[in-house]
Order: structure tokens, then C-alpha cells, then sequence
């Protein structure tokens, strides 16, 4: 194991040892913040699935959702910048997006999932994927699915294309430029939201977890069983977001996929969400305002999700904790999990920043049982 543990917390360590020896991971990394101190920074097993090249302390991987957390954490930023009314309809600053009974439709409505545009009616062409002008106009001309604010479904893909949008309209950047000059490079994160091909090389590669024989149908298995419905459109239209392997390409790299295309390590996560758990600063750099992140993570919905079809609880862009997912034991914990495991989130009640970032993927919808274990011993050690 590489890296190194303060000794109060010990006992993750052995935890993220242990599940490399008996819970199936494959490589990882590991890094909690502790009031703005790296108190664990860990990494270990192998980049690839031959087992060939180690897991270093540059390793990137692919972390997927855990993208929409950074995403968020772009438009409160141009909040605290002035640029931006979450309350003031999207029309306001795109104004295509109008079209279709939704001249009204807040930017809020867009962070909080309420917005009724998980999915695009229209199939389109899996290349389309990497296409951001066609994603955007197709969304821009989209009917809601629901009436916008009358209950929420997971924008798993479509929510990058419609926060990432307002975000270049109102600064003038991609999302993914403006992540990196506002938040990322301030910070000095290992972090991307479209990854220079220079940088292949450091990254992971990805493996699904063998499931055991007489396991509950998977997420991506109940939404095959009906693939003409809104939530089986919510990940599969363009099909490219199902085309094996994609992830691993240099197309899905290099492209500014907001939702699920983000780039890092733990310690980017952990410092990342180290700063908004101590108030919004760190190492002097101001990230967000503290009522900025306080009105993110005010719960905004909790119940059926109309797209995952369990329940879940969203502030303003993040996830908030749940009974069978807690970002810790504190309410008013934060953050956003990723397919297959990934995870960065902020205890503010503790002052804890926490990132971890496996290439072995589970199939939980929600924090990965590899990371609760990880996130029990980090408040078992407090």
C-alpha cells in the first residue's frame, strides 16, 4: 500500500486493505480531509486488468456522476460571481431553451432534477454523444416529461448538457474550461472535465464486478426490460452511451461530458470537498461562499425517483444522505456518488472532505458498500 495514514486513522487503512483482500477491488485511491488537513492518502492495486501496471499516486479514472458535484459547484460559484439567479428561468440566459412551455422553467429546477428533461424522445445517433451543439439544441427543444417542479427523476446524462449550457452561456466557457480556471487549477486538483490525450496514460482502466448467481436485477437490467420507457432513454439515447468500452476512449475522454466524464483521483474529491466542508476556503483559496453551500445542500426533494424508481434526496446539484446511503452519521452531510463507486463528499458538522475513486465497478445505484465500509472507519477513528 502507497501513500500515507495519520495514525488516528488507522483503522481505514486496514479497511481499504481489506478490501482489496476480500471485497474484490481491483485499484483505488483513497484521501479524507480533516479540518483542511490530508489526514489519509492512499492508493494501491493496479491500473489495468491484466495487473500489470501498479496504481500510482497520478493514476486518473474515470469517476461518472461524481462529475454533476463539480458541475454544481461551477454555476454557485458564478452565483457568488453575480452572473447567475437560480431562481430566474433558463430561458433568461439561453433563450432556445424556451421553446416547448418552458419559458418559466427556473435554473434551480435543472440542479434539483425537477426539471422533467432526463431523457430526449427523438433517438439519436450514438456519435451525437460527443456532439455539444446538437445535445444542447435537442434539449433546448425537448417537451418536460412531467410538469417542471411537480416531482424529480434523475438526470443521469442530460443534466451536463443542461447546467453545462447555462454555465457557457452566462461566463463565455465550456464548463469544463471553466472548471478548471475557476475551481480546479485555484485548488491545484488533478481533476478534468475533458482530459488532454497527454494525459491517457495515467488513466485506469474500468471492470464490472462479477455479480453473484441469484442477485437482484441490476438498475441497467430493469430499465433493458422496457426500452422504450423515459427511463431507459435516460442513459441509452445516444446509444453511445451504452457502446462498450466508450469510457476508455479517447473521444469519451477528451470530450466535456459534465454529468459523467470527469477525470481524478481521491485527493482532488477530498480537497475539493475538504474546502466546502470548512467553510468554502482552503489553503486560502475561496471555492464557494458559505451561503452558497448552504443553499446547496438544503434539501430540495426526497421520494420515488421518477427515473431510478427508489427513492432519493437532492439539494441544489447534490445528493444528500439517505437511510441506506449516509455520507457519514452528520446531517447536512453532501456530495454525489459515481457509477461503479466512486464518491467525493463534505461533512461540514465534522469539517471532513472525503474522495475515493475505484476502477473495479459495483452496481449499487447509490454509495458503493466499499466505500461505507471506508466511511464507517473514517467516524469509527474521529
Amino acid at each position: 500500500m502507497h501513500g500515507h495514514v495519520d495514525p488516528r486513522f488507522s483503522r481505514v487503512r486496514d479497511v481499504f486493505a481489506d478490501n482489496f483482500a476480500t471485497h474484490g477491488e481491483l485499484g483505488a485511491s483513497l484521501a479524507v480531509m480533516l479540518d483542511g488537513e490530508l489526514v489519509v492518502d492512499l492508493w494501491d492495486g493496479f491500473a489495468d486488468k491484466a495487473k500489470t501496471r501498479p496504481w500510482t499516486e497520478s493514476t486518473l479514472a474515470n469517476v461518472f456522476s461524481v462529475t454533476k458535484g463539480w458541475t454544481a459547484m461551477c454555476a454557485h460559484r458564478l452565483v457568488d460571481q453575480g452572473k447567475l439567479d437560480l431562481d430566474r428561468p433558463v430561458a433568461a440566459y439561453w433563450p432556445e431553451f424556451g421553446a416547448n412551455g418552458k419559458s418559466q422553467l427556473p435554473v434551480a429546477f435543472l440542479l434539483d432534477h425537477t426539471a422533467g428533461l432526463p431523457a430526449i424522445r427523438e433517438l439519436l445517433a450514438p456519435d451525437t454523444l460527443f456532439d455539444w451543439e446538437t445535445m444542447t439544441r435537442a434539449l433546448a427543444n425537448e417537451t418536460p416529461w412531467w410538469s417542471p417542479g411537480t416531482k424529480h427523476g434523475y438526470h443521469a446524462c442530460t443534466y451536463g448538457w443542461l447546467v453545462g449550457e447555462v454555465i457557457r452561456r452566462v461566463s463565455g466557457k465550456t464548463p469544463g474550461a471553466y472548471f478548471r480556471d475557476e475551481i480546479a487549477r485555484p485548488l491545484g486538483l488533478d481533476a478534468h472535465i475533458g482530459l488532454d490525450a497527454a494525459d491517457d496514460a495515467r488513466c485506469a482502466d474500468l471492470r464490472f464486478m462479477r455479480r453473484p448467481p441469484g442477485s437482484e436485477p441490476t438498475l441497467a437490467q430493469r430499465l433493458m426490460a422496457a426500452p422504450e420507457s423515459m427511463a431507459a432513454r435516460a442513459f441509452t439515447n445516444p446509444a453511445g452511451l451504452v457502446v462498450p468500452d466508450v469510457a476508455l476512449s479517447r473521444a469519451w475522454r477528451g470530450a466535456e461530458l459534465p454529468s459523467i466524464n470527469g477525470h481524478g483521483a481521491a485527493r482532488a474529491n477530498a480537497r475539493l470537498y475538504g474546502a466546502l466542508a470548512c467553510g468554502g476556503e482552503l489553503d486560502g483559496i475561496r471555492v464557494l461562499a458559505r451561503e452558497s453551500i448552504d443553499r446547496a445542500r438544503t434539501e430540495r426533494v426526497h421520494g420515488e425517483d421518477a427515473i431510478l424508481g427508489e427513492p432519493t434526496r437532492f439539494g441544489l446539484g447534490f445528493m444528500l444522505s439517505e437511510p441506506e446511503a449516509m455520507f457519514g452519521p452528520n446531517e447536512g452531510a453532501f456530495g454525489h456518488p459515481g457509477m461503479g463507486g466512486a464518491l467525493g463528499f463534505a461533512d461540514p458538522a465534522a469539517r471532513i472532505g472525503f474522495g475515493y475513486v475505484p476502477n473495479m465497478l459495483g452496481t449499487h445505484i447509490h454509495i458503493d458498500p466499499r466505500a461505507i465500509r471506508l466511511i464507517d472507519a473514517v467516524y469509527a477513528s474521529m
